[in-house]
């Protein structure tokens, strides 16, 4: 039996054929509107505080083209985790891997890889954040969240780098510019859910490059 295959319909997304147990899609999200929320994606708040503004919008510094995905609120409320969510693929095992730059924030300055999202307060979460300099792993429970695996490394504000997470079964391994940070297991969610990209708090962080691999 062939195996289904999700398609991504997002503006600037492109799939890629890998080998026959995965596809890849990556979105650069250069087809979309500035001012916009690429078309396949919603917003949501894990948290409290006031609207998430996640929006397209033009970095000439960006590694795939002058426009990026961005969340601009300025609202400081500390538990409050804004999301960004990908209509498709609905996967349990999957590697994603995104460029960020953390831009600005005073009470945080966090970027996030969101998986197997069941609903706003229920999912996986990766993390950098460049004011604390570490990348945590994190489980989202009822709108709880709990750290099972981090590590500390320079997150530096102002420029490009690279996080990647990567889901089969119970095992999580985490990678930061490139290098495998570590290996972490946990059996909460193991349904299929969905992708989103997530900050905290303040942060204004843009996006690009984006890559979701299913398995």
């Amino acid at each position: 039996m062939t195996k289904r295959r999700d398609t991504l319909i997002l503006a600037g997304a492109t799939l890629m054929a890998g080998a026959a147990s995965a596809d890849t899609a990556r979105l650069d999200f250069e087809g979309g509107l500035v001012g916009t929320v690429p078309a396949g994606v919603t917003t949501a708040l894990t948290g409290s505080g006031g609207p998430v503004k996640w929006a397209i919008v033009e970095d000439a510094s960006a590694p795939a083209g002058a426009k990026v995905l961005a969340q601009t609120s300025a609202d400081k409320t500390d538990y409050r985790f804004p999301l960004a969510i990908f209509g498709a693929p609905v996967a349990a095992d999957v590697e994603v891997v995104v460029k960020f730059k953390p831009v600005a924030g005073e009470v945080d300055r966090a970027a996030g890889i969101a998986v197997r999202l069941a609903d706003k307060d229920n999912y996986y979460v990766v993390r950098a954040n460049a004011l604390e300099d570490n990348v945590r792993l994190y489980r989202v429970v009822k709108g709880q969240r709990i750290q099972f695996a981090g590590a500390n490394v320079k997150v530096p504000s102002g420029a490009w780098q690279e996080l990647k997470i990567t889901a089969r079964g119970n095992r999580f391994e985490v990678s930061f510019a490139g290098k495998r940070l570590y290996e972490a297991t946990d059996s909460t969610f193991a349904n299929p859910g969905r992708v989103a990209l997530w900050t905290k708090s303040e942060s204004v962080t843009h996006f690009d490059d984006l890559r979701i691999q299913t398995f």
